[in-house]
């Protein structure tokens, strides 16, 4: 696609926001081709998707704000519901999804990483959402998974302050998983992308179910949820086989890999 790329690595998908130029700003043809190549995703091949920007400047340095400048109150809701759909879909994607932000995530690229399972960061990573700055809110989901994920309290700072955080804040409140220089991001990543492949995919794409659907309800409705999944992992070739493998008293055998879900 024009502004994404994509590759496979094995049973890993990497992909990559390509508008250096332009800190890898989001516009309305950068989030068409980004769809476009989530359309294209092999979910049959593909246990885990990473996603991260072009360079070691900008993960994704917002929205356009060219673009959103001259946008009627009707655009601009169409907009925000263009972005909204796309990182939604992100988030409930079947498979893991890790965010290898490169650099500056600022609105909206804060906004897509936190549509991602996991967040990890190089050392000269910032984050921020400063929309208010510009006169507007967050559009892109921000004022919702920011409050999920550190607490109100943090995000409301974050958002009504419109001040940027350095990779170490970040990891402290808890925005980002872990943080790695530069050169080892990328590396880190896929190393973690590939171990969650190597586990059974059937499991891993229920316990991603389990644990996004039981953060929409209440805490009687989340084990209910928790128990149907984890009786559909039963009576699977994985289930079976992972089970199996534990008890065999031969520890000498290679683990075999899990098959395709």
């Amino acid at each position: 696609m024009g502004f994404v790329d994509y590759e496979v690595d094995g049973q890993v998908g990497i992909i990559t926001i390509n508008r250096p130029k332009a800190l890898n700003a989001l516009n309305s043809e950068v989030l068409d081709d980004l769809e476009g190549v989530l359309n294209g995703v092999d979910l049959d091949v593909i246990r885990c998707l990473i996603i991260t920007g072009a360079g070691e400047k900008s993960f994704v340095a917002g929205a356009d704000i060219a673009q959103m400048s001259t946008l009627s109150i009707e655009e601009a809701a169409a907009f925000s519901k263009k972005g909204n759909d796309l990182f939604r879909r992100i988030e409930t994607l079947p498979i893991p999804v890790i965010a290898a932000v490169n650099g500056f995530a600022l609105g909206g690229g804060c906004e897509i990483s936190m549509s991602c399972d996991i967040r990890l960061c190089s050392e000269n990573a910032v984050f921020g959402q400063p929309e208010v700055g510009l006169g507007i809110t967050p559009g892109f989901g921000g004022t919702q998974r920011l409050a999920r994920i550190v607490g109100p309290g943090k995000a409301k700072q974050i958002i009504y302050t419109a001040r940027n955080i350095k990779a170490a804040e970040a990891y402290r409140i808890g925005l980002v998983n872990e943080v790695y220089p530069i050169e080892e991001l990328m590396p880190q990543a896929k190393k973690m992308a590939k171990t969650i492949a190597k586990n059974a995919p059937i499991a891993v794409r229920a316990s991603k179910k389990a644990i996004n659907d039981g953060l929409e309800v209440g805490m009687d409705e989340a084990i209910v949820i928790e128990e149907k999944l984890f009786g559909s992992c039963f009576e699977t070739e994985d289930q079976r086989y992972g089970m199996a493998f534990f008890l065999d008293k031969n520890k000498d055998k290679v683990k075999e890999p899990f098959k395709n879900c």
